[in-house]
């Protein structure tokens, strides 16, 4: 038996701490369960932090009713902007403290629970975002929080990280704590009806990302493991399913599930080099992140194909929701999982060439330079310098309307 230094990678039962910070209440209709999910944690004084849009769909006034009717006290926060910058999250703090809150409760998409928890590591802890830039920064007990996700897609509700912009730099930062997490998601498929096809497209094709970086990060376990396979079978097949028939209840609650699971995953093992790709065109060209972390992401799964230990792991994923069979051989189920990854991102629509988004070949170097000191390159499989992030951005310049 040759030491365990030498086996390969994906053979190792990897060790892992695992404590598990957020309830998960799932189901239609789960949301009016609210008022008594805020009483359960003593919370009084609540600022809802939400978005425009949830306030036009109605959803804002819903829960909050349901707060009030529950003896709560409710201030709102309703300027989450997509991509949250830290001014947006100064802004929040400003309504929060104004109106004493003791709890949050963050209502939308991904932009709406990070703002919620930017706002709490300030609230609670002072300073600025850039100072809790990394993990485990905060050095006081913060907030309880509620997340009620509108979307499936980010998986927010399920970790301890804010990702928040720098308001001058663009740069994206990820400030975690596990104080940060939301002590109960509210799982609620009805809600996410209402959202725009586009941002179904978007954020499901984010989820699945999540789902399929997570599956071979170098922080990868079992228990991570578990999450991104039982996520990445929900996803890709049901996509399709909230794709052709929106109103179909049972394929939106299980991309829920699915989007909630892949944030597990991540809690658990970080994500990779399409995610650190995704970061720059956002901050340049302002391509919606599904949309950027899914046109890197066959070139991504390619790349990380190389490696043996990434490819046994593509293939025990490709297998799960039996898009391929490990036993038919390796090579053939990452091409098989390529396919499908390529198929989907058709469906949903997505621009599949950078130059269709107007990146200029011209940025690549910067870009490149830019994506190689993101956090979650440091977790890739494969080694990840700016010399692969140019390949990687230039493979991705290519038309493959094709899907192939």
């Amino acid at each position: 038996m040759p030491p365990t230094e030498t086996l390969p990678q994906f053979s190792l039962l990897a060790p892992f701490d695992h404590r598990p910070r957020t309830r998960l209440v799932f189901g239609p209709g789960s949301v009016e369960r609210v008022g008594e999910l805020a009483r359960e944690l003593a919370a009084k004084r609540i600022l809802l932090v939400t978005d425009a849009g949830i306030v036009a769909a109605g959803h804002a006034e819903r829960v909050r009713r349901l707060l009030e009717t529950a003896g709560r006290t409710v201030a709102l926060f309703d300027q989450a902007a997509e991509n949250p910058t830290t001014r947006c999250v100064e802004e929040c703090v400003a309504v929060a403290k104004t109106a004493g809150i003791d709890s949050f409760v963050a209502l939308g998409g991904g932009s709406s629970m990070d703002t919620a928890k930017g706002a709490n590591f300030l609230l609670t802890n002072g300073g600025r975002i850039q100072d809790y830039w990394g993990l485990g920064k905060a050095r006081q007990p913060m907030l309880p929080l509620i997340a009620i996700p509108t979307t499936a897609g980010t998986g927010s509700e399920c970790q301890s990280v804010a990702l928040i912009a720098d308001e001058q730099t663009h740069q994206k930062m990820a400030c975690g704590d596990p104080k940060a997490a939301a002590r109960i998601a509210v799982l609620d498929p009805a809600l996410t009806v209402s959202q725009p096809a586009r941002v179904a497209a978007c954020t499901g094709i984010d989820a699945i990302a999540h789902a399929v970086e997570t599956a071979v990060t170098t922080k990868r376990n079992p228990l991570s493991l578990m999450y991104s396979h039982e996520a990445f079978k929900l996803c890709v097949t049901n996509l399709p399913r909230v794709l052709e028939n929106p109103a179909d209840l049972q394929a939106r609650g299980r991309m829920l599930l699915g989007a909630a699971f892949a944030g597990m995953a991540i809690e658990n093992s970080m994500l990779g080099a399409a995610h650190s790709a995704a970061n720059p065109l956002t901050a340049h060209y302002g391509i919606v992140h599904g949309e950027a972390v899914g046109m890197m992401l066959p070139h991504v799964v390619r790349l990380n194909g190389k490696d043996p230990a990434a490819l046994q792991a593509y293939a025990e994923l490709a297998s799960a929701p039996e898009i391929a069979c490990v036993s038919e051989g390796l090579e053939c189920a990452l091409e098989a999982l390529v396919e499908r990854l390529e198929s989907l991102l058709n469906a949903a629509g997505m621009p599949r060439s950078l130059e269709d988004c107007g990146v200029k070949r011209a940025m690549i170097p910067s870009m490149a330079a830019e994506a190689a000191r993101q956090w979650t390159a440091s977790f890739n499989p494969r080694r990840t310098s700016v010399e692969v992030f140019r390949e990687l951005y230039e493979n991705a310049c290519e038309p493959r309307g094709d899907g192939r």
